[in-house]
């Protein structure tokens, strides 16, 4: 029997099952997506072009992704996040400015923005889960 505070509320698979399903769920939704190759939750990020791809897979008519260029970070994510909270009604947990600071875009923030965003979809009946 699961041990500790709340065993009732464990997962199967816990966080790792989680991240990685969170990951290929982005590969899946940005695959074919020019400038775009998730193969984390940092360095992939960084120039915003992956949020995009991701958001216009489910908006396409938001925004003409293929205007965006790589080299423009600050738009990039300017877009893609004001996009979110527009459509997908996903509050603005990152800061654009924090993620142009930064030479890699933190992974925490990154998977914990993802999951949000992820989670804003499937109540929006955007993205449809696995009934257990």
């Amino acid at each position: 029997a699961a041990k500790g505070p709340a065993p009732h509320l464990r997962r199967t698979g816990g966080t790792a099952a989680v991240k990685a399903m969170l990951l290929e769920w982005c590969r899946a939704r940005t695959r074919g997506y020019q400038h775009v190759d998730v193969q984390n939750f940092a360095g992939s990020w960084g120039s915003g072009m992956a949020f995009c791809a991701l958001l216009h897979s489910f908006f396409p008519d938001a925004f003409d992704y293929a205007a965006l260029q790589p080299d423009d970070p600050r738009h990039n994510f300017s877009l893609a996040f004001a996009t979110a909270e527009e459509r997908a009604d996903c509050p603005p947990l990152l800061d654009v400015e924090d993620m142009v600071r930064l030479p890699v875009p933190d992974a925490k923030c990154v998977y914990t923005y993802v999951q949000e965003l992820y989670r804003c979809l499937v109540a929006k009946g955007l993205v449809r889960t696995k009934k257990r």
